[in-house]
């Protein structure tokens, strides 16, 4: 798994492998976490995790997205549109297979991938 320290506090913490993305969406998230992955490609699932009660601006939003990005097959691309949701809108489906989950209330949030300074 990679680990990211963002601004204020706030770390992005991405999965290397299908079953980091399983492990890191089901089990390590917490309800209100948010979550992120690459639009309609194959890619890291991300979660941002920052100090208890507070919320994410629009500035680390917008890093966790372009990390996610990176951690895709649309690292090279321009601009690529990320899915954002709360971790507690993850779930699996039964049966699918590892890294595979269904998700519900995603906002898309377009951004160049990117890793942070």
């Amino acid at each position: 798994m990679w680990k990211y320290d963002l601004a204020d506090g706030w770390e992005a913490l991405a999965g290397k492998t299908e079953a980091d993305n399983d492990r890191l969406s089901l089990k390590t998230a917490r309800a209100n976490d948010l979550w992120f992955h690459v639009h309609g490609l194959p890619g890291s699932h991300l979660i941002l995790r920052g100090p208890d009660g507070e919320k994410a601006g629009p500035a680390v939003i917008k890093a966790a997205a372009a990390i996610a990005a990176w951690h895709s097959k649309a690292r090279n691309a321009g601009v690529v549109p990320v899915s954002c949701t709360e971790a507690q809108h993850v779930s699996k489906p039964r049966g699918a297979k590892p890294g595979t989950v269904h998700i519900k209330r995603e906002k898309t949030i377009k951004v160049r991938p990117a890793l942070p300074a």
